[in-house]
């Protein structure tokens, strides 16, 4: 074997080494991260880009900033807007990705088991409150209907609270304060998951919803059965963010709960909806997550200072 045919099969050793030893991502070139796709969520995303050290963003921006806002990157990545109920798929493919509760849920992410990031909710406030707050919404000519007010009270209540808390691990968290009731997580979970309504002969509220969690719906159902008022909750399932609103407002469904205040906000901005928040129901902190890498500095360092 000549000295130049050893030469070239220990580069090809080294080369296959570097390979396997050094994320893909890096290898690839620049980090690919995920974001929501949507207006408010993607600024949601970048905001939590920035506060990790990833990214400058002109701060005249605001909560929402685009990704025309993004002023400095201060590390080797590639931000890549992609649609909000797809991105755990991308956690294959993507050094990292932002993903809210409603699609890391189903998925089995954990936040604060999983996550490289978790959004903070502090500060995130305007006159009308925190922006991110999710919110059931009603249409504006009937927001006043007694028995919305009725459904707000089962749901802003303890059993409610102490359920969301107990199910979904940390990627919801109650918009309203609660205390824990006499069961045990494990008796509330077991109660509330085996609990079957009879929509016999009570009046009927269609909910639009969106994504597979909404099963502290189901707690809120127990409530208004125990308080005997006679209401029975109907989901109604939507595959886009688009849509809820879109349905609510034709007059399809009769409330809808699946956005924060600044989604609404933009909607109604845009579309012209007659639609509105009838009352808060819980947060779900945007978190970035990762398959490649166990810490935002591996991240940093695969990705390189730019």
């Amino acid at each position: 074997m000549t000295k130049t045919v050893r030469t070239l099969i220990s580069t090809l050793l080294l080369a296959a080494l570097f390979a396997a030893l050094v994320p893909a991502a890096f290898a690839a070139g620049p980090v690919l991260i995920g974001i929501p796709d949507d207006a408010t969520n993607g600024g949601r995303a970048i905001k939590l880009l920035e506060s990790v050290g990833l990214i400058e963003v002109n701060p005249d921006a605001g909560w929402t900033p685009e990704l025309k806002d993004v002023t400095k990157y201060l590390y080797n990545i590639e931000i890549m807007p992609t649609q909000a109920n797809t991105l755990p798929a991308t956690l294959d493919d993507f050094g990292a990705s932002t993903i809210n509760g409603t699609y890391a849920i189903p998925t089995g992410l954990v936040p604060s088991r999983d996550g490289l990031a978790i959004e903070s909710q502090a500060g995130a406030t305007d006159e009308n409150g925190n922006p991110f707050v999710n919110v059931v919404v009603a249409r504006t000519a009937d927001k006043d209907n007694p028995l919305y007010k009725t459904i707000q009270e089962a749901f802003q209540s303890d059993i409610v609270g102490q359920y969301l808390i107990a199910k979904y691990s940390e990627a919801f968290i109650p918009a309203f304060d609660y205390q824990n009731t006499d069961r045990t997580n494990e008796e509330l979970l077991a109660l509330i998951d085996g609990y079957k309504s009879d929509k016999a002969g009570k009046t009927v509220v269609k909910v639009g919803v969106c994504g597979a969690s909404n099963d502290h719906w189901k707690a809120a159902q127990y409530v208004l059965d125990q308080n005997n008022a006679n209401i029975y909750i109907e989901l109604v399932e939507f595959d886009a963010y688009n849509l809820p609103n879109e349905a609510l407002n034709s007059g399809d469904i009769d409330l809808n709960s699946f956005q924060h205040k600044a989604y609404l906000a933009k909607e109604v901005d845009s579309q012209g909806y007659k639609i509105e928040t009838v009352f808060d129901t819980l947060m779900a902190p945007l978190t970035l997550y990762s398959r490649q890498f166990d810490s935002v500095d591996a991240l940093k360092t695969a990705a390189g200072e730019k």
